[in-house]
């Protein structure tokens, strides 16, 4: 019953998608911001 309405109603497919944006926003701030350390060490041992 709880994934019928989860999937089949509009507040349930908005909260999948906000659930997904979410997580792939965590994802692609941790990879930016260990990117930009890993840049600023290199810059500091030069």
């Amino acid at each position: 019953m709880a994934w019928q309405l989860l999937f089949g109603s509009d507040i349930g497919l908005l909260s999948v998608f906000t659930i997904v944006f979410i997580v792939l926003m965590a994802v692609f701030f941790v990879r930016y911001f260990t990117k930009k350390m890993d840049e600023d060490a290199r810059n500091q041992r030069n």
